[in-house]
C-alpha cells in the first residue's frame, strides 16, 4: 500500500474508515506486482489500482464489503476459460489480493499510520501481514524498522512477532517486497506456529533511489524532468553558479554548485544510485569518473560523441583508472532512439537506466519472443 502512502495517510489524519486491498502475490502475467494496492472509504471515494483495470470492480466490492463486516480476507483472481468476460485477468494471469478494513477502533490504525507517514516522508520500513494461516491472525500488522525494531503485532505469540521481524528485516535490507514463510517459532513454545505454519506478506518502503545529474545544461534539465517522474530523487551538480540556479532547474531536489568530483566524494551514494555525466568536458570529466567508477553505484553514464568517449576513456587509463572500472562505464550515454532534442535525449538516457536496472535489452519488444519480465510476470501493455 506504499504506493497510495501520501493518499491513505492524509485519510488517516481526517479520520476517515477505509478498506486497503492490497496485491500480495502474482502468477504468471499480471499488470500489476505485489504491492500495488486500492484504498475505498465510507463515501465510496476510491484511489490507487490493483489489476489496471481487469478487477478493480470487483475488488471495490470486496473492499466495501470488508468496511460493513469488519472482516480481513484474502481473494484470488484469475483468467476464466469458460468466460472471457468474468470476473477475472484477461491477460491470464492470477493475483491474489488481501483486503483489509482499517475502522476506527483498528488496533492496526495506529502502525498504519506510522507506517504510512514513515513511507510518505521517505523513511525505510516494512509492514508485515499474515495472507495465510489461523484466522485470528489475519489483520494483525508489524512495522519493522531498518535497526530491527518493530511496533504493533500480528496477533500471536511474541515469538510469532520476533520471527516476523526477522524475516521482514531481511527483505527490507535487500529493498524487496514479496511473501515469506515462518515454519517454525514458539506458537505453542514446541518448535511449529501453527499446523502448515505462517505465510507472511512483507512490504518494504525505501527512500527513492538518487539521480544525479553533473552538467547544468539544457539536456540536464529534461533529464531532470524525467528522473523524477521514474521516482528518483534528483540533484544537479555544476561547478558554474550562473548555470547552476533553482531558475533553471525548478524540479530538481537540490541543486549543488561545486566541483563534481568533490562533491561526489562527499555526498551519500548506494547501490540504487545513478550517475549521469553530462558535462563533456574532460576538466571535469576526468576526476568526478574516476571517483564514479570506484563507487558502488548503480549506474554511470556519460554523454559525448564516440570520438569524444574515445578521448576520455583514454585520458582515464592514463589516470589511473582499470579496464574492469572502465567497463562499467555507459558511454556514450542512452539507447539508440535517434534522440535529437533535449526531451527526446533524455528519454534515451532513461530508457538505458531503466534497462540496465531491470535487465532489459532495450530490443523491440515486437521483436523479442523473450518474457516481458525478466522475473517471470508479464503484461499485456509495453514495459
Amino acid at each position: 500500500m506504499f504506493d497510495i502512502a501520501g493518499e491513505l495517510h492524509r485519510w488517516l489524519a481526517e479520520g476517515r474508515e477505509f478498506a486497503v486491498a492490497t496485491v500480495v502475490a502474482v502468477s504468471g502475467s499480471a499488470p500489476r506486482g505485489p504491492g500495488a494496492a486500492l484504498a475505498v472509504d465510507r463515501a465510496g471515494t476510491a484511489v490507487g489500482s490493483v489489476s489496471g483495470g481487469c478487477v478493480e470492480g470487483a475488488v471495490y466490492e470486496l473492499c466495501a464489503r470488508a468496511l460493513e463486516d469488519g472482516e480481513t480476507r484474502v481473494e484470488r483472481f484469475g483468467y476464466s476459460d469458460e468466460d472471457a468476460f468474468a470476473v477475472g485477468l484477461t491477460c491470464g494471469g492470477v493475483i491474489d489480493i488481501m483486503v483489509t478494513p482499517v475502522l476506527a477502533r483498528a488496533p492496526s490504525r495506529d502502525v498504519l499510520r506510522a507506517a504510512l507517514s514513515a513511507a510518505d516522508g521517505g523513511e525505510p520500513g516494512a509492514l508485515v501481514r499474515v495472507v495465510e494461516g489461523p484466522a485470528e491472525l489475519l489483520g494483525g500488522v508489524l512495522l519493522v524498522r531498518p535497526d530491527g525494531s518493530y511496533r504493533g503485532g500480528l496477533g500471536g505469540s511474541a515469538e510469532l512477532d520476533r520471527s516476523a521481524a526477522g524475516e521482514a528485516g531481511a527483505l527490507l535490507d535487500a529493498g524487496r517486497t514479496g511473501t515469506v514463510a515462518v515454519a517454525a517459532g514458539a506458537e505453542s513454545g514446541a518448535g511449529s506456529l501453527c499446523p502448515g505454519g505462517v505465510r507472511l506478506f512483507v512490504e518494504s518502503s525505501l527512500p527513492p533511489p538518487r539521480m544525479i545529474v553533473f552538467g547544468a545544461i539544457d539536456f540536464a534539465a529534461a533529464l531532470v524532468r524525467v528522473g523524477k517522474f521514474l521516482g528518483y530523487r534528483v540533484t544537479v551538480c555544476d561547478a558554474r553558479p550562473v548555470f547552476a540556479t533553482r531558475a533553471r532547474f525548478p524540479e530538481a531536489d537540490e541543486i549543488v554548485v561545486d566541483w563534481p568530483h568533490r562533491y561526489l566524494r562527499g555526498t551519500p551514494t548506494d547501490a540504487r544510485t545513478v550517475l549521469c555525466v553530462l558535462t563533456h568536458d574532460a576538466k571535469f570529466d576526468v576526476p568526478l569518473l574516476r571517483v564514479a567508477l570506484g563507487l558502488p553505484v548503480a549506474f554511470v553514464g556519460a554523454m559525448g560523441s564516440r570520438r569524444t568517449h574515445a578521448d576520455r576513456a583514454l585520458r582515464l587509463r592514463e589516470a589511473g583508472v582499470g579496464e574492469r572500472e572502465l567497463a562499467r562505464l555507459r558511454s556514450p550515454i542512452g539507447l539508440d532512439l535517434g534522440a535529437r532534442t533535449p526531451e527526446e535525449t533524455a528519454l534515451s538516457i532513461a530508457a538505458e537506466i531503466v534497462a540496465s536496472r531491470r535487465g532489459g535489452t532495450g530490443v523491440p519488444l515486437t521483436d523479442s519472443g523473450t518474457p516481458i519480465h525478466r522475473d517471470g510476470r508479464e503484461t499485456p501493455a509495453a514495459a
